[in-house]
């Protein structure tokens, strides 16, 4: 991925800086600052480094709850990361005095509207011909099928000025992507996954090649059998704070089930609310997953019974918030991202029986399973049930 640094990004963090209240979110947004103007050829400094430093900035406006410069830091990596366009950016905040959108801008921008609404209404038409009995879900997941497909058009050799939307590849390029990124050292994984599944020569061999998909199954399920050996040595670690738990856990959703296809791009969909891991399903709905320390108490004596811990109801009672504040504004949610917030759930991780060696671990899954019996829309899991249902997935390792 190349990322993007530019007087755009550096005026918006100059803003950033200007609008914090907070010392230490302006020192932070300041040694990036510092970091965008160090190139000794050019004027801007990018690079994987320049998106770090931005995390670390954004993460210290969340701590402190510093809003203003928690949208803009936001911004600022999705525009690095090109997921932002330049025009949008300096619109947004007024970034340069005087400037206003190119009037072609606007008039392609409107041809483009038109011409994706007479493409979409076509394909509804075609659609609702083929499945006259379908209802508007099917209709949509349709919608979204191809709108995945579209990011990896190609145009077809045979026919010049055509180009050709090629079912099943996004969910090829996910793979591909995860695979590289993961387990083979490639840079850009995302370019490399574009470019295989866009060749028709590669495409053809990766769908016919048996021993190929065998062997690049085998390494996805290597790289998974070696995450998670990292993340429960993190977990068992006495010394793992919540982020050492987060920075293992994240971009291996797989753990939490099939249930899932990925998480979403964006932690936080709501003013003053960030969730630790946003997971989506098939159908684009949303279920949070809130971390909290592994290597603490989870249960405690109640006269003749086990019950949870106050830390299992504080945890509880946070994500019962984030689960409200996402209903309140739900219709907002579904329209700036496209995700279905409304009844969503959330699973809190907590606690490993490690942590309590004079309580049997049956004691343990009893009392929260229980106390789960209670929720309708959040369960507790400690770690070490989490991680031996994915360690049973992924099968008996080979020992030849």
């Amino acid at each position: 991925m190349r990322i993007r640094s530019d007087w755009s990004l550096e005026r918006l963090l100059e803003q950033a800086r200007d609008v914090s209240p907070t010392e230490s979110v302006r020192h932070a947004i300041s040694v990036t600052l510092d970091f965008v103007a160090s190139a000794p050829k050019t004027r801007f400094r990018g690079g994987r480094q320049l998106v770090e430093l931005l995390q670390t900035a954004h993460k210290e406006a969340n701590r402190n709850g510093d809003d203003p410069a928690i949208e803009r830091l936001h911004d600022a990596i999705a525009y690095a990361e090109g997921r932002m366009i330049r025009i949008d950016i300096e619109e947004k905040y007024a970034l340069f005095s005087g400037s206003r959108r190119d009037e072609s801008l606007i008039r392609l921008a409107s041809q483009t509207a038109l011409i994706a609404a007479e493409y979409w209404t076509r394909v509804a038409e075609e659609y609702l011909e083929e499945h006259p009995d379908a209802d508007a879900g099917q209709l949509l997941q349709r919608v979204r099928q191809i709108g995945a497909e579209a990011a990896f058009m190609d145009a077809r050799r045979d026919r010049p000025g055509r180009y050709r939307i090629a079912s099943g590849r996004s969910d090829m390029a996910t793979w591909l992507e995860r695979l590289f990124s993961e387990r083979i050292d490639i840079e850009d994984a995302r370019t490399a996954a574009r470019r295989i599944v866009t060749s028709p020569d590669a495409l053809e061999i990766l769908a016919n090649d048996a021993d190929g998909r065998i062997l690049l199954q085998a390494a996805d399920l290597q790289r998974r059998r070696t995450g998670l050996m990292h993340l429960r040595k993190v977990v068992e670690d006495p010394a793992s704070a919540e982020r050492h738990i987060h920075n293992a856990i994240s971009g291996q959703s797989w753990i939490f089930g099939g249930r899932f296809i990925g998480e979403a791009h964006r932690r936080r969909l709501v003013a003053g609310d960030e969730v630790d891991i946003p997971l989506l399903r098939a159908d684009g709905s949303l279920h949070i997953v809130e971390l909290k320390k592994a290597m603490i108490p989870v249960v405690r004596r109640h006269r003749s019974a086990w019950v949870p811990t106050a830390d299992v109801h504080h945890a509880i009672g946070q994500a019962i918030n984030y689960l409200r504040n996402l209903d309140e504004q739900r219709d907002r949610v579904r329209q700036d991202y496209w995700i279905e917030v409304r009844r969503a759930s959330a699973i809190v991780l907590i606690g490993h029986p490690q942590a309590q060696p004079k309580v049997p671990e049956l004691e343990i899954s009893e009392t929260l399973r229980t106390h789960n019996a209670h929720l309708s829309r959040v369960e507790v899991l400690t770690y070490k049930e989490l991680l031996d249902a994915a360690e049973r997935s992924l099968g008996e390792p080979d020992e030849s």
